[in-house]
């Protein structure tokens, strides 16, 4: 579903994974639909071509209402009718970024959990305090709903909607043509802990976050950072909870735990991954993994690492 304003990547995504799945061999066809057809002008100041909504409204397998920057302020004349008219007849529908607060306006959430843009999840929440928001999530589903963060998780979203329909190897395949990873989990946070991380006062803090960032494999004992400081152990430890909000091996820990998620997404075997993340033993890997994520390294890596396989034979 397209209008006037929306945003051009949370159009373009989805319809370039469904587009190539169809290339693959997925039973897939993709129509952009608005309100009354033809050009329709993004926010990039781009035209797309539309179809109009047909009327009666067809049967389809799956909606998805993209967003805009405007759409958690106001809505276009007729989008909520003619989305409630399009879910109804639909398998499943699904919102990227603030396409979720057409699906909220139009009573499609009542009662169900949901996320968007993390600058709008408090504005989501507010107006409709009867949807469950998470302010994090990078997608949610909810029944035969899905609802995706900022932009870029309309590409994750996609390819978790074609794994779903058409198998783990055929989303694959599409991840590979677009160059991208099969898809993050849509519990994974829409930030690294890095950017979520607030920017301490205190330049000696701020040298040091920028330390570990930048080397996590390397020795960030407490006594190690501290030395580097120039401080006791317990002032820096003082000043991370106060500036940082968690402990120097908290903080520590969740940057060696990105950095191993990033190698064994680029293949790296789980020993491998352990060493060069600076989390030391397969065991320490998968303690860390289970706390934080809920997954094992291993089972982490067979489900999002996009392994390479023979290409599929020209139809």
């Amino acid at each position: 579903m397209a209008y006037d304003g929306v945003r051009l990547l949370d159009v373009t995504a989805p319809v370039e994974v469904f587009s190539t799945a169809a290339s693959l061999g997925a039973r897939y066809r993709v129509r952009l639909l608005s309100l009354r057809g033809g050009p329709v002008t993004t926010a990039a100041g781009t035209q797309l071509l539309t179809e109009p909504v047909d009327d009666p409204t067809p049967r389809m397998h799956t909606l998805i209402v993209p967003g805009s920057r405007d759409l958690p302020h106001r809505m276009p004349t007729g989008l909520l009718d003619t989305v409630r008219a399009l879910h109804s007849r639909a398998w499943r529908t699904a919102s990227v970024c603030t396409g979720s607060f057409a699906l909220a306006d139009a009573g499609l959430l009542r009662g169900r959990r949901a996320t968007t843009h993390w600058r709008h999840t408090a504005t989501l929440a507010r107006r409709h305090p009867d949807i469950d928001v998470d302010s994090d999530a990078i997608f949610v589903r909810d029944g035969r709903i899905y609802t995706s963060a900022g932009v870029s998780a309309g590409l994750d979203l996609a390819l978790a909607l074609v794994e779903a329909d058409e198998g783990s190897e055929l989303a694959r395949a599409v991840a590979r043509d677009l160059v991208v990873y099969l898809q993050r989990p849509g519990g994974q946070s829409q930030f690294s802990h890095a950017l979520r991380t607030p920017a301490p006062r205190h330049q000696v803090l701020a040298d040091l976050l920028r330390t570990i960032a930048a080397d996590p494999a390397a020795d960030h004992s407490l006594p190690e950072l501290a030395r580097r400081a120039g401080l006791s152990t317990r002032h820096l430890t003082r000043l991370f909870r106060q500036e940082v909000a968690t402990t120097p091996a908290g903080h520590v820990e969740l940057i060696r735990l990105e950095a191993a998620q990033t190698l064994l997404d680029a293949g790296e075997t789980v020993t491998t991954t352990a060493q060069r993340s600076g989390l030391g033993s397969d065991e320490t890997l998968r303690r860390v993994f289970l706390r934080h994520l809920g997954v094992t390294p291993t089972a982490y890596r067979t489900r999002f690492h996009t392994a390479t396989r023979k290409p599929s034979p020209a139809p």
